[in-house]
Order: C-alpha cells, then structure tokens, then sequence
C-alpha cells in the first residue's frame, strides 16, 4: 500500500495549494494565448521562494538532500496543473546528468545554482523521442588551442528559450563529452511552433568556440553514466503523465457535476459514473507504481529500477491519453472548445508520449530484458 512520511504529505499538500493558487487555468492560458516560454512569476516562486529545485540535491551542493519520491509527488502536481515552467528539463533532465557525469568542479558550481533558483538548466540530446536519447549525438567537438570548437544542430531542445544554461553532449575523439553553455556563448536558437503551448521546444545550432572550462565531464562520459541519469529523467516524466491524467479527471468531474441534462447532473448517470470510477481506479494503480519506482530508485538493482520505470511509463503514458480523452469526450461538444481545458490535457498527452521512447519502446525494453530476445520467439 502506498504511504508517504509525515513529511512527505506535508510537502504534496502545501505544493497542492499553491499551485491551485498560481497555476490556474487562466494563468497557463495567459502563457499559450501569449505565446509566452513560461510563467516566470510562478518559476521565481517554485525556484527561488520555495526551493523545489533543491529537493533532490545533495546537501554539499546546497541542496536539501531528498529524493526521488519528493521530485516525483512535485512533479505528479505541477503536471496535474500543467505549469509553465522548465521544471522537468532543470530537475529531471539536467540535475541528474551533471550529478552523474559532472566534474566536482562543475556539480559544485552548476547544482549550486539550481538548487538556489539560479538557473534554469535543459539538455540538447540529439533525438528526446527515441529510448535512448544518448545513444547518438548531433554535435561534434574539435580541439582549439584555447579550448574547443562545436559544430551541429540539435532539432529539438526543451524549454531551451528558459534556460540559463543548456547542456551538450558532444563527439569528441571517438568518445561523448559534455559541455555546459550559457546564453552569453553565442549559440543559435529558433522557436518552434509545437502542439503542446505550455511547453517550448526550440533549435539550437552550433558553429562556436568554447573555453576550456565550458567541458564540465572528468573524462568523457560513459553510457552508464547516461543511463543512470536518465532513469531519474523518465521517472519524472511518469510522475507528471500521472498528474496530468490526474488533472484531466479532476476538470471532468467538476464539468460533470454542475452540468445539467434531462433535468440532473449528468454526474448522476450511471453510464458516466462507471467511465469516471475507472479512471480513478486506474489513477491508483499508476501512483502505485510511479511512486514504487520512486522509492527503488537508487535502493534497488539497476536493471531491475529500470524495468520499473519503464513500466510505469508505459502505464502513465495509456492513462494519461485515455484521461484526456474521456475529458473530451464527457465535456461533450463543448471539450473541443478553446475556452475549456481538456484540449490542454489532451495536447500534454500527445507530446509527452513522444518522449524518450514511445510506450512500444517501453515495452521492447521490457521484454528484451524478460525473454532475451524482445519477445520475438
């Protein structure tokens, strides 16, 4: 049975209230109507004020020392608002990389400011869709006299229009090196027009000299290393699919109690109470194991922590869509509509479901690990 800590449920119930405060509907509106990166008054607030991006930081870096479980029920609500902010990319996606391939000097330097509110951090990984973003890289590194020059593009790069500094993992001399760049070094970025407005995607391109000091790994950095980050990476992205069909189900049931049809709430058809009774019931299922894997994360075998995270994308990444669309679909002609929220939702689930590896790939992961083959025999 799952059950948090006193002080857990301290944390999810004061995070709960601020964010029904702050990441209302009409605040996320006011950021995709604008066309606007993020919400940066909320991003000082979660940052800075609260300090949620010091949570799973280690202590001698100036972070709280918390961990997975504390990320995951954060990321579980900011997804059930669908906040705009570069939550993920700073402490999902970036904060695990530089704490497993980072130079002391550059953990000290880079997780220092993360876990102040410093700094918004994001990863250029050539291709996020596939299971293995590390596998290749579309930049390449070349030595200078005073330090390095990188050359490529990277299609696509999360919340790069918020980051402070965007990680690059460059081919270097046969081998993956990584380089941390701020915005004053000169790269390239173009916006792009993505599907899910509460979440930028940008280009960044590349013909630049570096310093020496913008190398931030001690000798290349290994495939574990990758791996061991992004297992923390893709937990946080199941724990905001689960928040996220959580808030798709929270905006029907209001929707359904207050409309009326035939004279009484359509919350009181029987029909309509056994599509949301699922949901819940599914609901419970994925926090289970979202949350489980939370708690095996760096206590459990590594193969074995693996397997559970992708399981519990793959479960997160169904009920997420599935919630969007019964929002839609139990709004009635009004959840296609701009002024109603399930679009949101439903825009959230297609481009999360495109992220490190499609629920197909989740699954080829898992039975290559059960059969030895993929399952192909």
């Amino acid at each position: 049975m799952l059950e948090f800590t006193p002080d857990q449920q301290m944390i999810r119930e004061e995070a709960q209230r601020f964010l029904r405060e702050q990441s209302s509907s009409e605040a996320i509106r006011r950021v995709v109507d604008r066309g606007v990166s993020h919400d940066a008054a909320l991003w000082a607030s979660i940052s800075r004020e609260l300090g949620w991006c010091a949570m799973a930081i280690p202590e001698e870096f100036g972070g709280l020392g918390l961990g997975a479980t504390e990320v995951s029920i954060l990321m579980e609500l900011t997804g059930a608002r669908l906040a705009c902010v570069p939550f993920w990319s700073t402490v999902c996606l970036a904060a695990p990389l530089l704490q497993s391939a980072g130079s002391e000097a550059a953990k000290a330097t880079y997780l220092g400011a993360i876990a102040a509110g410093e700094m918004a951090v994001t990863v250029a990984y050539a291709d996020l869709s596939v299971a293995d973003p590390a596998a290749t890289v579309a930049v390449k590194a070349t030595r200078t006299d005073g330090g390095y020059r990188l050359d490529g593009k990277v299609a696509q790069v999360i919340d790069l229009e918020v980051a402070d500094v965007v990680l690059v993992p460059a081919e270097l001399e046969g081998a993956t090196a990584l380089f941390a760049l701020s915005r004053e070094t000169g790269q390239t970025f173009t916006p792009l027009k993505v599907l899910d407005g509460t979440r930028p995607i940008a280009t960044l391109e590349l013909a630049i000299e570096v310093t020496a000091e913008s190398r931030i790994d001690d000798a290349h950095v290994s495939a574990d290393q990758f791996q061991q980050a992004l297992a923390f990476t893709n937990l946080g992205l199941a724990a905001e699919q689960l928040g996220a069909a959580q808030g798709a189900l929270d905006v029907t049931l209001a929707y359904i109690a207050e409309r009326v049809q035939f004279g009484r709430t359509i919350a009181s058809f029987q029909a309509i109470k056994h599509r949301c009774a699922e949901l819940v019931v599914d609901v419970a299922e994925a926090r289970s194991l979202v949350f489980g894997a939370a708690q095996g994360l760096g206590t459990s075998d590594a193969t074995e922590s693996a397997l559970e995270i992708a399981g519990a994308r793959v479960l997160a990444s169904d009920l997420q869509f599935r919630a969007a669309e019964e929002a839609i679909q139990l709004h009635g002609g009004v959840g296609f509509t701009w002024e109603y929220e399930p679009h949101l939702y439903f825009k959230r689930a297609q481009a999360s479901a495109a992220l490190l590896g499609s629920r197909e790939a989740q699954l080829d992961r898992i039975a290559a690990s059960v059969f030895g083959d993929g399952g192909v025999k």
